[in-house]
């Protein structure tokens, strides 16, 4: 059956299509060329309205067990978004922390069809994938976090050949069933289990005698001859510290030509001038991700509102259990694996800090003059929730609108901003750009984030709207797969997902040191602790894409 979206304005940044009025074909799920009898079985006019492939979330943290405690820690905020159940969608909770369902549900009433989590513990990837796959709509993927894990940590003190080292980050993959790898706070998560309270970059591990920048840079040149796509995925050192702009340049300096992604950057640049010693980062970080083509990033833009902040940041996310609101907190430590902080926030536009923070998001995105090197995200929760995606589209597209926001924070933080100055609008293009083509191709998504020929029938189409938030939080219809599963913002067919995985290869004899180590430090058997394909494809009821990944390089 071909379905045909009629005169519509495409704008396709991985085709070089802007505005251009074309007809779109799709056929079991695939984007095709026109029939040749011209015949199709329902002809959508789409004409005046602009057409976008289905967006990517590239970064959201959906699926874990740090996800459940959230939705536990705060229930109250459950109670102001209570979403009943109807003829096609299930009930469940909104607001900082949707309930798996909604989070699908909401995500593709605002024109998203894939979405990434980026933290996922290599012992806890099975409750991951579980929520995950409670998770419709949406395809999905999960980045497994390596880097204070004990059995890395050992084979970097011990100064085990490189090549033990990368079959050992190619089997972690394979066992949580992921599609990419994470670093966050590297060596941090476990030095904070020996009583450290920091670890900067070159700063030794008190216990394995090893540095942040030995992790970094062992693990991204370990995914690149492994032939991973997307690089390595880093959250850095001194997450939220003033001055910790430093850290976060010197880390995108040691990479020396690696790729390597940086995450949430937000929160890793700030600087320490001014009186209250905080201040932005945002400049320097841009000017030298400008000039270093091998560093992408995302930005964790700060939205002011209630949310809650979950990370696996354990050793930060202590520190900052003093700001809690409501005050509680949950900080906990995962066997010789990791830990994770969950920690509920309130951001406030009066505050200097908060303020700041918003400031540091939009400086960031302003700067950075590489569209197809920079992600839309908000790092849900720990920003803002996802469902303000539409907000932070019009503050970038709009600069009358950013200039009245800012006329509305602490005004303290408003005149240590630059953003006056910056006279920069974001084009649909480049929305299409953060939004879709660039994600799609920094996670190897080859049939994802376009409308060419071939690429899955994942579009989005909006009414075009002067106000850029009225339009992209409630599009006019959103197609996965070629069904159409919204019209005008509310869901008319519930679908189920993709899960993404990538799977390098690499010397299955590396089973034989594991299990021997499970067997004597861990509490779950090796056998049991890899995930199969069958949960995901029987528990999950989706299905799996494994993405191509290169050669060894011996």
């Amino acid at each position: 059956m071909v379905i045909k979206l009629s005169g519509g304005k495409v704008y396709d940044p991985a085709n070089k299509v802007s505005g251009e009025v074309r007809d779109i074909y799709v056929e079991d799920g695939k984007i095709v060329t026109a029939p040749a009898d011209g015949r199709v079985a329902q002809d959508y006019d789409v004409k005046g309205r602009v057409v976008m492939a289905g967006a990517i979330d590239p970064h959201t943290h959906i699926g874990g067990g740090k996800m459940t405690i959230a939705r536990m820690l705060i229930p109250e905020d459950h109670m102001k978004d209570e979403v009943k159940r109807t003829a096609l969608t299930r009930a469940g909770t909104g607001h900082a922390v949707p309930s798996t369902m909604v989070t699908g549900y909401r995500y593709a009433e605002m024109g998203y069809t894939a979405c990434f989590e980026p933290a996922m513990l290599p012992a806890n990837a099975r409750q991951a994938h579980m929520e995950m796959g409670d998770t419709p709509m949406v395809d999905k993927g999960a980045f497994v976090m390596l880097g204070s894990d004990d059995y890395f940590l050992r084979q970097l003190a011990a100064k085990q050949e490189f090549e033990r080292i990368k079959d050992y980050v190619a089997w972690t993959m394979h066992s949580a069933q992921a599609i990419a790898v994470k670093v966050v706070n590297p060596g941090g998560i476990s030095a904070f289990k020996f009583n450290q309270r920091k670890l900067d970059l070159d700063e030794e591990h008190v216990y394995y005698h090893v540095t942040p920048r030995q992790i970094i840079v062992t693990l991204a040149r370990a995914l690149k001859e492994l032939g991973v796509v997307h690089p390595l995925h880093v959250h850095g050192c001194n997450l939220g510290i003033p001055g910790n702009i430093e850290s976060t340049l010197a880390t995108i300096r040691a990479a020396e030509g690696l790729p390597l992604h940086m995450t949430h950057t937000q929160f890793l640049s700030y600087g320490t001038e001014g009186d209250r010693k905080f201040s932005s980062g945002a400049a320097r970080l841009a000017e030298l991700v400008n000039k270093t083509p091998n560093v992408s990033i995302d930005v964790g833009q700060v939205l002011f509102g209630q949310t809650c902040t979950a990370s696996g940041d354990s050793m930060r996310q202590y520190a900052i259990g003093k700001s809690a609101h409501p005050k509680r907190t949950v900080i906990m430590d995962i066997e010789c694996d990791a830990g994770c902080g969950v920690v509920p926030i309130r951001y406030r536009d009066k505050s200097f800090v908060n303020a700041m923070q918003w400031v540091v998001g939009l400086e960031t995105f302003l700067l950075v003059e590489d569209p197809w090197r920079m992600f839309l995200t908000t790092d849900h929760p720990n920003g803002a929730p996802f469902y303000t995606y539409p907000h932070l589209i019009r503050l970038l597209m709009d600069k009358g609108f950013r200039d009245d926001m800012l006329q509305k924070i602490n005004p303290d933080a408003a005149a240590m901003s630059i953003l006056p100055t910056i006279t920069r609008q974001y084009s649909l293009d480049e929305i299409a750009i953060i939004t879709r083509a660039g994600p799609a191709r920094s996670l190897g998504l080859r049939d994802r984030g376009h409308l060419g020929v071939g690429a899955c029938g994942d579009i989005t189409v909006y009414r075009d709207n002067a106000d850029r938030e009225a339009m992209f939080k409630t599009p006019e219809l959103v197609f996965k797969g070629g069904e159409l599963v919204v019209k005008n913002g509310k869901v008319v067919k519930v679908t189920q997902g993709a899960t993404h995985v990538a799977r390098p290869a690499y010397d299955r004899s590396i089973e034989g040191p594991l299990k021997s180590y499970f067997d004597r430090y861990l509490t779950v058997r090796m056998e049991n602790f890899k995930l199969a394909d069958e949960e995901i494809i029987d528990c999950d009821r989706g299905s799996i894409i494994v993405q191509p990944t290169g050669q060894r390089v011996s």
